[in-house]
C-alpha cells in the first residue's frame, strides 16, 4: 500500500566541525520516521559555544521528541562523543536519549557478547572475541600514551606538529565510556551488524530496503585488522611527477630545559622524538582499525539509493566491492555520504568510478554528496594526507552536487536536501 511507503526523504548534515551527525527523516502519508546517524566531534568552529547541545535540541525539535533509530557507525569520538549525557545528565547525549529510539545499530565489534573479561588471557580467545578484546586493549594503550604526552607538552623538545597529531589521534581513540554506556541503555533493542546481516531498521522503515554493506566479519574478510598506507590506484594521492620530492628545512628550535653537554642534549631530544614517532604509529594503527569497523548502510526507496559509510576505509570497502551484486547496487547511489570527512583512503577510486550518477553540472539525477569535515585537524598537505583531501574535493565538486559543512555560513546549523521518493 502507498501509505506504507515513504514519499520523501529529508537529509540534514549538521555542523559539528570535525565529526559526523546526520538526521534522516522519512515522510509517510501521516507521519515521519527519523534515523540519527552518528553524533560526535573532535574539533568545532570558533563560534561554536554550546554547539553540540544546540544540535541535540534541534534534532529533538525536528523529530518531535521521538527518534525511531540511532546508528553509531563506530566508536571514534568524532562519531559518538555527542552521546555523552554529561555528569549532570543534561548534556547533548541526555537530550538524544530522551527521544527514546526504538533501536540502536552498531557494528558487530560493539556486541557485548563479543567482549570478554579483561582478566582472561587473550591467548585463549578466538575469532571475534579476540579482535574485540584487542580493540579494548589498544584503547588502553592510547590512554597511557596520552598520559605520557602531558609530560612532553611541558617542554618544547619535540616538534609541535608531532605532538598535535599525537594528541588529536590519541583523543579520537579513547573509549568514550559515558557515550558508549548511554548508547547501550537508550533503546530497548540493539542490532550489532555486519555485511549481509539484518540492519535492525526494517520494521521501523516500511517500504525502505536497508542493506548492511559493511563491516565484514573476520570470517568474511580478515583485512579489516590492517590498513595499507598507500595505494596509487585507489587513494587520492597527487599524480606522480618526474623526480622525487625531498622534504627539507631546518629542524625546529627546541627550547632546552636542562643544562647538559651539547651531545647529551642532542641524544635526549633525538630519543624523545623517536619515542613520540613510535607512539604516533601505535595510535594510527588503532585509528585505522576502528575506521574499518564502520557500519556501511545502503537505504533504497522510490527508485533512489542513499549510501552512508561512516569512516569505512579501503579494507572495509573491499569486501563489498569484490561482490558483483553489491557493486552493482552501490553503483546506483543517488546520495553518497563522503567517508571519513574526505580522507584519501575512505572513498576508493573503484567505488567513486562505479557511481552511475556522477557527472557534470546539469546532468539529470546527478549524484549528491554530503561531507562533514573541518580542515586543519588531521593529516598534512606536505604528506598528501590532509583531511579533506584536496584532489578528492576537486572530484566531488566536478562530478557531484557537494554539500559541505565547511561551506556553511556563520550560525548555520546544517545542510539540507529533500528527495522525492
Amino acid at each position: 500500500m502507498a501509505a506504507k511507503k515513504p514519499h520523501k526523504l529529508t537529509i540534514r548534515s549538521y555542523q559539528v566541525g570535525f565529526g559526523d551527525c546526520f538526521l534522516l527523516s522519512f515522510a509517510y502519508a501521516s507521519s515521519e520516521r527519523h534515523v540519527l546517524i552518528d553524533f560526535g566531534t573532535t574539533g568545532q568552529p570558533k563560534d561554536a559555544t554550546g554547539l553540540m547541545r544546540r544540535v541535540a535540541q534541534d534534532i529533538h525539535q525536528r523529530c518531535g521528541g521521538k527518534l525511531h533509530a540511532v546508528v553509531a557507525t563506530h566508536r571514534h569520538r568524532d562519531h559518538i562523543s555527542g552521546f555523552d549525557p554529561g555528569k549532570n545528565k543534561k548534556g547533548p547525549g541526555a537530550i538524544i536519549a530522551s527521544c527514546k529510539p526504538d533501536v540502536v545499530v552498531q557494528p558487530w565489534t560493539e556486541d557485548p557478547n563479543a567482549k570478554t573479561d579483561a582478566r582472561k588471557p587473550t591467548a585463549t580467545l578466538q575469532g571475534k572475541q579476540a579482535f574485540a578484546r584487542r580493540l579494548v586493549d589498544m584503547q588502553a594503550t592510547s590512554r597511557a600514551i596520552l598520559a605520557e604526552l602531558r609530560r612532553y607538552q611541558r617542554y618544547r623538545m619535540v616538534p609541535a606538529a608531532q605532538l598535535n597529531e599525537l594528541a588529536f589521534i590519541g583523543e579520537q581513540n579513547l573509549e568514550n565510556l559515558a557515550a558508549v554506556k548511554n548508547l547501550q541503555t537508550m533503546a530497548r533493542r540493539h542490532a550489532y551488524v555486519h555485511h549481509g546481516s539484518k540492519s535492525g531498521l526494517d520494521a521501523i522503515l516500511p517500504g525502505v530496503t536497508i542493506s548492511v554493506m559493511g563491516p565484514p566479519t573476520l570470517e568474511q574478510s580478515d583485512t579489516i585488522q590492517t590498513q595499507r598506507s598507500k595505494d596509487e590506484d585507489e587513494f587520492w594521492h597527487l599524480q606522480a611527477r618526474a623526480g622525487a620530492l625531498v622534504e627539507g628545512g631546518s629542524p625546529p628550535a627546541w627550547k632546552q630545559v636542562a643544562k647538559a653537554p651539547p651531545h647529551a642534549r642532542w641524544l635526549r631530544n633525538r630519543l624523545l622524538s623517536e619515542r613520540v614517532q613510535t607512539a604516533l604509529e601505535l595510535v594510527r594503527i588503532l585509528d585505522d582499525v576502528l575506521n574499518n569497523t564502520s557500519v556501511i548502510l545502503l537505504f533504497e526507496a522510490g527508485g533512489k539509493s542513499f549510501l552512508f559509510p561512516g569512516d569505512a576505509q579501503i579494507e572495509n570497502w573491499s569486501y563489498a566491492l569484490s561482490r558483483p551484486a553489491d557493486r552493482k547496487r552501490l553503483a546506483r547511489a543517488t546520495v553518497y555520504k563522503v567517508g571519513h570527512h574526505g580522507s584519501l583512503n575512505a572513498t576508493p577510486k573503484t567505488l567513486w568510478n562505479t557511481f552511475d550518477h556522477r557527472g557534470a553540472a546539469g546532468k539529470k539525477g546527478r549524484l549528491v554528496t554530503f561531507m562533514s569535515t573541518m580542515a586543519g585537524k588531521h593529516g598534512s598537505e606536505q604528506s598528501k594526507t590532509e583531511v579533506p583531501r584536496r584532489t578528492l574535493v576537486t572530484a566531488l565538486r566536478k562530478d557531484s552536487d557537494l554539500l559541505n559543512t565547511q561551506d556553511l555560513g556563520t550560525g548555520a546549523l546544517f545542510n539540507e536536501r529533500a528527495f522525492d521518493l
